[in-house]
């Protein structure tokens, strides 16, 4: 008999661990989904001065202009024609309102032109933000 009363003892006092990863996993769901991934242009650059510069905030597309030329985006370089359509691309993964434009120093300034145009010419509601160093 009192071999049967310990038994149940040791029964009750086993903890049930169900609830806890219950709770776990619903935090997991929860950081997953509210996590924003910022894509970067992929490469550096050598960008000029600015006294009055601001962060943004909720800008996921970055544009790299180096100065040779060469355009970035997404770890990816650019022709200036296909801008537009990888900004699309973008958009559709993860909408935005703002793209972020790095143009190096030694950059000419037809080709930023060039790649605001493109910028615009994807959707009215896009706002070009033009990165400087602080």
């Amino acid at each position: 008999m009192a071999r049967k009363q310990r038994f149940r003892e040791e029964e009750e006092a086993a903890v049930d661990m169900t609830p806890m990863l219950d709770i776990v996993f619903i935090m997991l769901i929860f950081f997953i989904v509210t996590t924003s991934f910022v894509k970067e242009a992929g490469i550096e650059v050598n960008k000029p001065k600015a006294a009055q510069a601001t962060k943004q905030k909720n800008a996921n597309i970055f544009i790299a202009i180096r100065g040779d030329g060469a355009i970035w985006i997404d770890k990816q370089q650019v022709d200036v024609e296909r801008v537009s359509a990888k900004i699309e691309s973008l958009l559709a993964e993860q909408p935005t309102e703002v793209v972020i434009l790095q143009a190096d120093k030694e950059a000419k300034h037809g080709t930023v032109v060039k790649v605001m145009d493109q910028i615009k010419a994807t959707g009215d509601n896009l706002r070009i933000s033009i990165a400087g160093d602080q």
